[in-house]
């Protein structure tokens, strides 16, 4: 039983737009994985922007300071005990919030 040439192209043109369709929904998945991924990555850097210009409104002098010289300060604040038993009563507080 042989299919005319009229079935057989409707056919084909049918299983043309069944993967035009999944070729869409592929790419709306893969549009949908890429705005969730990139919006985390811009939460994360307003975070770190806007804690930066916390830091600069407090201290203004880290203005002058280069990356690594700021950034060996922080740690030598943080290393502090009295800095360290502040950030883990702060954890500890919203932890139980």
């Amino acid at each position: 039983m042989e299919k005319s040439q009229e079935e057989l192209q409707k056919e084909y043109d049918e299983a043309v737009a069944k993967r035009e369709q999944y070729q869409h929904r592929c790419q709306r998945l893969e549009n949908r994985i890429r705005y969730y991924t990139d919006g985390e990555r811009k939460k994360r850097n307003h975070r770190l922007i806007v804690r930066g210009a916390d830091v600069e409104s407090v201290v203004p002098e880290v203005r002058g300071m280069s990356q690594s010289e700021f950034r060996i300060l922080v740690e030598q604040i943080f290393s502090l005990p009295e800095v360290a038993a502040l950030v883990s009563r702060n954890v500890d507080q919203q932890e139980s919030d």
